[in-house]
């Protein structure tokens, strides 16, 4: 049996393959490069095409050759591919990490392919389409022990370590509600037109890959798949990761025990303008249960009778609720305001290392370094999240529902497993009961 023929037994039977490949870097020099492929190389893919220039780059894949743009030229030596399977049969055995960056329908697939043969994964946000397939990456990346990292960039920014360093210091009391928030009312995109002609170099089956077909639309590719549930997961997907990740991390959130969702009248096909998650996460040692408001389109109406006791405030997109203050905060600020008049908050002393940068941290755990600081194993449950609160939104779960993590099942909505589960076209279908 040749290699491609063993990535499609993989692809069917969901079975995970011995790696194939002979290097192991952390027994080699840390200066050694790792040689790097790279899936997914226009939009977001450039910031990884940037972040792993100074690596090897051996192999490079996309199917539009209008939104990969000039990279081809920067790295003649790699070889170029529509098919990521194809890139996976002949060149396998030429490198040990790859990085995916394509739309969120077409995550799961060159993912799932590349640990199963013992490749290292740097994986963009929101990790994949739904909560199943998160899970198997994580338990598949874990069972391998492969270096991994999820595209969660502004982690490494400095003042988010501050943040973080005063939402743990206990200045505020102990925290029971936290309001997370996105802007903006992108969604409901106008109906697709099938008129216009396909572009050349665009492979359009690859770009549909396991997702429904539809013809070739510009109302799909190159952006505005983000905005259809069959190939994208919306805001709420789109900035979970970053912007839930800042109670995660200062909250030491694991997995929400219920969750609700309100908003538009749900519409079957297209994302919504805007939606309000509420999150029920359970106590974790000295940490008390607490309560998440996620929301699209601005802070859920239950924020205001905190705001009332903290005029003036400066709101970012994440605000923290304590018994003795508040917390507001963005990515590159925080604001913390004491409810006794009298008192004087001090900044904690700075504790959190820097970040060597977002994509060296993943180069060093590949060399045999500590594990990245967005590892699946912290990150995934973090696009779960996310995940189940677009699948809550849209099985209509307007009041809470219990939630299962281990088993993601909900004992009181079993229809959610429609959103939570995949179901892929035919050719494209992978045993992962």
């Amino acid at each position: 049996m040749n290699r491609r023929d063993m990535l499609k037994t993989t692809l069917a039977t969901g079975l995970f393959l011995p790696g194939i490949s002979g290097l192991a870097f952390g027994n080699d020099s840390p200066n050694e490069r790792v040689n790097v492929a790279l899936i997914g190389l226009g939009g977001q893919g450039g910031f990884q095409v940037r972040g792993l220039a100074s690596q090897n780059i051996v192999a490079m894949c996309d199917c539009d050759d209008a939104r990969a743009g000039n990279v081809y030229e920067k790295f003649p030596k790699a070889k170029k591919y529509y098919d990521f399977r194809k890139m996976f049969d002949e060149m396998a055995n030429q490198f040990d990490a790859v990085a995916v960056s394509t739309p969120d329908h077409t995550h799961f697939h060159p993912s799932y392919a590349a640990l199963s043969l013992d490749k290292h994964l740097y994986l963009e946000k929101p990790m994949a389409h739904c909560v199943k397939e998160c899970r198997i990456l994580t338990e598949l990346a874990r069972e391998k022990k492969r270096a991994t990292q999820l595209g969660m960039q502004r982690h490494a920014m400095p003042q988010m370590r501050r943040t973080i360093e005063a939402i743990q210091s206990g200045a505020i009391g102990e925290i029971l509600e936290v309001y997370s928030r996105v802007g903006g009312d992108r969604g409901m995109p106008q109906p697709l037109d099938f008129s216009k002609p396909q572009p050349e170099g665009l492979d359009w089956e690859m770009w549909i890959g396991p997702a429904k077909f539809r013809p070739y639309s510009d109302g799909l590719c190159p952006y505005k798949w983000r905005f259809w549930w069959d190939y994208g997961t919306g805001e709420t997907g789109n900035w979970c990761c970053h912007i839930l990740e800042i109670p995660f991390w200062g909250l030491n959130l694991t997995y929400p025990e219920k969750v609700a969702a309100t908003g538009p009248e749900v519409d079957s096909e297209r994302t919504s303008q805007g939606m309000d998650v509420v999150f029920d996460f359970p106590a974790v040692g000295d940490r008390k249960a607490v309560k998440v408001y996620w929301s699209h389109g601005g802070f859920n109406r239950e924020i205001k009778k905190h705001l009332e006791k903290v005029p003036g405030i400066r709101q970012g997109n994440n605000f923290f609720v304590g018994t003795q203050g508040v917390l507001s905060c963005d990515f590159g600020w925080h604001e913390v305001r004491l409810f006794d008049k009298n008192a004087v908050y001090e900044a904690p002393a700075e504790t959190i290392p820097p970040s060597p940068g977002f994509h060296q941290e993943w180069i060093n755990a590949i060399k045999g370094g500590e594990p990245a600081s967005c590892h699946f194993d912290y990150s995934a449950k973090i696009a779960e999240a996310g995940l189940l609160g677009n699948a809550a939104y849209r099985v209509g779960a307007k009041e809470a529902i219990r939630w299962d993590w281990k088993t993601m099942k909900s004992p009181d909505c079993p229809n959610i497993d429609e959103f939570n589960y995949p179901d892929y076209r035919k050719g494209w279908e992978i045993n992962i009961t």
